[in-house]
């Protein structure tokens, strides 16, 4: 509205300028108009009487004139003026010959001129107008696009992120209900503790690092081998509920990063390769001097949307839920560290992602 009030008003005082412009220069053109014919009508009357000729004034198309006698001269003097929709103008440029006192010339032109003038500053003024709210429109849904899609983003993430964290909560409620009932603490309620609240943990570490990923640790070389084993191990119930063999071939390999970082690498793809693999499948897991590899028999990956699936908030399917942020933290954590990222997935045979450290 800020923008649309203050563009009419741009336009409201660009008219007028204009308009008062054009104004003027018709005023003074028609006024040198008939100061020109009065002053040649008056030469022509005086060069009739000093060579004794017949007086014969040409009209001009537009304007007319009368010749005032000295008898009828008490009503008039020399002026400019505007009378009955006409310009006016009196000259005593005759100077009394052939009893002629006053030429008056006028003209309905300029009246003509100016209406039509008024016309076209309107119609300038409205199309102005108009343009500028067809544009203003048009900008504002070019910017506003982004910042539309941003706030769909961010409302699917919440929807996301408030399912992703009512299953393990639900989880969480109903196994210690029924550890209170029992009175027993037996070792399948406590699993289902243990796995929701890794899920928890997994969800809070992703929030915490898209928030607060700026770092005042110094990243130091460590052997990954330890932290991926860690993680497997932190994993493993989760994988045995849906029955998934980890296969695993490791062998030392040090590299420069902040632990936390390799902990959450390793992390968002192995949560992801058991998310998406269907139960009584398996996952490969190889670490080598130089990469780190890691396969599934899950879901698979389209290949027309293996381009997104790095970017916040892109699922690369519905199947497992998720909120989207997993492999986007890979890659923000990869482009920090100068790690390169290849995938390689198949619709119902699975995905292979590897890692080359440099």
């Amino acid at each position: 509205m800020l923008y649309l009030g203050s563009s009419f008003i741009f336009v409201l005082l660009s008219g007028y300028w204009y308009y008062s412009a054009q104004k003027n220069s018709l005023e003074s053109d028609t006024y040198y108009r008939l100061n020109h014919l009065a002053d040649k009508y008056s030469g022509m009357i005086i060069n009739a009487q000093m060579k004794n000729l017949t007086l014969n004034l040409p009209k001009e198309e537009g304007y007319d004139y009368a010749l005032i006698s000295q008898k009828k001269a008490k009503d008039y003097k020399d002026d400019y003026y505007e009378k009955e929709n006409y310009k006016v103008l009196v000259s005593s440029a005759p100077q009394e010959h052939l009893g002629i006192k006053f030429v008056l010339v006028k003209t309905e032109s300029y009246f003509k001129k100016l209406h039509a003038l008024q016309i076209t500053v309107l119609s300038i003024m409205g199309l102005s107008f108009v343009g500028i709210v067809f544009i203003s429109i048009l900008l504002a849904k070019l910017f506003m696009r982004p910042l539309r899609q941003r706030v769909e983003q961010i409302e699917g993430f919440i929807q996301d992120v408030s399912h992703e964290l009512n299953t393990p909560i639900t989880a969480l409620g109903m196994s210690a209900s029924r550890a209170i009932k029992k009175g027993v603490f037996d070792k399948n309620i406590l699993t289902n503790i243990s796995i929701s609240t890794k899920q928890l943990e997994s969800i809070y570490k992703s929030l915490t690092y898209l928030n607060f990923s700026e770092h005042t640790q110094e990243a130091e070389s460590l052997n990954l081998a330890p932290i991926l084993r860690q993680i497997i191990r932190y994993y493993s119930e989760l994988s045995d509920a849906k029955h998934i063999e980890i296969k695993v071939d490791i062998s030392e390999l040090d590299f420069k990063i902040i632990d936390t970082r390799a902990e959450l690498l390793f992390s968002n793809l192995l949560s992801n390769a058991i998310k998406y693999s269907m139960p009584e499948t398996t996952i490969s897991i190889t670490l080598k001097e130089d990469y780190f590899l890691i396969k599934d028999e899950g879901v698979g990956i389209e290949k027309e949307k293996l381009e997104d699936i790095f970017k916040l908030y892109k699922r690369s399917s519905n199947i497992a839920g998720g909120f989207g942020v997993g492999l986007n933290i890979v890659k923000q954590i990869c482009e920090e560290y100068g790690i390169k990222v290849e995938v390689d997935s198949k619709i119902g045979k699975g995905s292979e992602f590897k890692l080359y450290f440099k």
